[in-house]
């Protein structure tokens, strides 16, 4: 029988038939940037296939990747493959305990350290014995430098090989809930949803060549699997990658994508920066103005770098129904899709047939779906992982006996397939009242503010629910400012009068509280893909919960 075709097949099969063809573009600072065609893609991670079998590492063995997004990480990753083992990649925010940690459950043989913003902070995690190897964007190092190795190593010949069933790599959770849970994931899936991606994206945008910006982490799933695995198969792909945060917009304008992937924070903080150039209002009133409207949405479009768009997505995190429909007021095809670290980012999605704001779609095409009797969502997906590395007791329990994974969210099913997401189970909290309230469509309730950054909605055990809010950053400032503080006092208690009008009486906030400061990866409150971590704020603000509860004020100060 012929060998299933793969993912490294489709990779090599582009660098015999298009050899020229730019894939990866790095931007190396200054505004200067370095083109990869895919003939120079495979020729330096063929070098270094080479170098890691001459290491005599044990078929499979996990090597690690530490760096943000850059085209060497792709190049990493496609050697390690090649040479016959399995990628763990880790944060490039992460402490450097969590460093550790990944290091030594996963076993890794060696680490390539890239491009990072804390690598100081981050070195105490990695084990003195451990090999490393610096890649071209790392900071300064004493380890050997990957430009050395491939300097100096003859290619790997050939066509290198894999079994669907042999692992490709094993993807830790951004751990918002606690320890981070290592999924494994192979090559079968791998390939699977990279096909399906790309078939996806193709029956919406059409043929030809399509660019991408690549700035959410490559070592989470959503990334890994709709940026990294779907350009792996698809080969006509232009693949751009981001210089740092200053320079996003930059970055934005010099790829101009056509396909733009993003999670509801930065949505919000896209939106959040037009309106601190023009008023919700006054843009509300342009729109509405025939033909000028349209000028004004293109120009709006055109100055987040998205004007090129053909199509967006939201994933990661629910994303607030009101603030979809304000992007396609705008002309851009915005659609939300569900998925899991656990079915590789392949799960729901919304297209034109099936796209109404607060549903997240339908299934993916092989997706099997059905709920539970207590509601939760149970997902069969051809991306579907083997199960958590060296916990044999979770991954059996994270299963039914017919083989579908337990997501823990709970959700609705129209007779059409188009399904909503209602609440997470594990972040359902009973009050004083004695029922349980859902945070997370709350919250979204809250976060389409223009006030609002982020808030979270909390109070177990309390007569009543509350919020506690981030103010959007350029309001951050400004708020020392008696006037202007008293004009965010007044919008925040609207707010909360207009939120509370759309809920049931169990479920109503007793009080929203401003957050003294803003949570960030950096302050352990957000995890690497910007969900926050509630246990962690939660913690936090303990001490002061009954204070504010003592307060009769609807808004109240941390």
């Amino acid at each position: 029988m012929p060998q299933t075709r793969l993912i490294l097949d489709h990779v090599l099969d582009h660098a015999e038939q298009h050899p020229d063809r730019v894939y990866l573009t790095q931007p190396l600072g200054g505004g200067r940037v370095a083109d990869y065609t895919w003939a120079q893609v495979l020729d330096q991670a063929r070098r270094m296939a080479a170098h890691l079998q001459q290491r005599g590492f044990e078929p499979g063995a996990r090597i690690a990747i530490l760096s943000k997004n850059c085209a060497h990480f792709i190049m990493a990753e496609l050697a390690i493959w090649m040479a016959g083992h399995t990628t763990v990649a880790i944060f490039p925010t992460e402490t450097a305990e969590t460093v550790r940690f990944v290091l030594e459950h996963s076993g890794a043989s060696l680490l390539f350290v890239g491009k990072l913003d804390t690598w100081p902070q981050q070195q105490p995690g990695v084990p003195a014995e451990l090999p490393c190897i610096a890649l071209p964007l790392a900071p300064k190092t004493e380890f050997e430098t990957w430009d050395a190795i491939t300097a100096r190593t003859p290619p790997l010949p050939g066509r290198p090989q894999r079994a669907a069933e042999d692992l490709a790599m094993i993807i830790y959770t951004s751990g918002s809930t606690g320890q981070p849970k290592g999924a494994m994931i192979d090559f079968g899936a791998v390939t699977r949803v990279g096909e399906g991606a790309v078939q996806d994206v193709r029956q919406r945008v059409g043929q030809g060549e399509s660019r991408m910006l690549s700035y959410l982490p490559l070592a989470h799933s959503y990334e890994r699997a709709w940026v990294g695995a779907a350009s792996l198969v698809d080969g006509n792909e232009h693949l751009f990658f981001a210089e740092s945060l200053d320079t996003f917009l930059q970055d934005l304008q010099r790829a101009r994508p056509t396909l733009f992937l993003s999670v509801p924070r930065l949505w919000l903080k896209f939106q959040q920066g037009v309106f601190s150039k023009m008023p919700p209002a006054k843009l509300d009133r342009l729109l509405g103005i025939p033909l000028l409207g349209r000028v004004v949405a293109r120009k709006v479009l055109k100055g987040l770098g998205l004007d090129q768009v053909r199509q967006a997505g939201s994933a990661s995190a629910p994303i607030p129904a009101e603030l979809i429909r304000w992007y396609r007021r705008l002309g851009l095809e915005l659609f939300e899709g569900y998925a899991m670290t656990e079915d590789f980012a392949f799960s729901h999605a919304s297209n034109e047939r099936f796209s109404e704001p607060g549903w997240v779609g339908v299934p993916m095409p092989g997706v099997q779906v059905r709920l539970d009797a207590s509601g939760e969502i149970l997902i069969k997906s051809p991306g579907q992982f083997r199960g958590y590395y060296k916990q044999p007791e979770l991954t059996a329990a994270s299963f039914t006996e017919d083989g579908f994974f337990r997501t823990g969210d709970l959700g609705e099913r129209r007779p059409d397939g188009m399904l909503r997401i209602t609440g997470r189970a594990k972040e359902l909290f009973k009050t004083a009242k004695g029922k349980y309230v859902a945070p997370a469509p709350i919250e979204n309730l809250i976060n389409v503010h223009p006030v609002v950054e982020l808030s979270l909605v909390s109070g177990v055990g309390q007569p009543a629910a509350y919020a506690i809010v981030v103010l959007a950053e350029d309001l951050r400032p400004r708020v020392s400012d008696p006037t202007v503080r008293a004009q965010v006092q007044a919008e925040l208690e609207r707010l909360l009068d207009r939120v509370n009008q759309g809920l049931a009486d169990y479920e109503q906030l007793r009080m929203v509280v401003v957050a003294r400061e803003p949570w960030s990866i950096e302050n352990g409150c957000l995890t690497p893909t910007m969900k926050i971590k509630r246990s962690r704020i939660e913690a936090a603000v303990a001490p002061q919960v009954e204070r504010w509860y003592a307060e009769p004020k609807k808004v109240l100060w941390a």
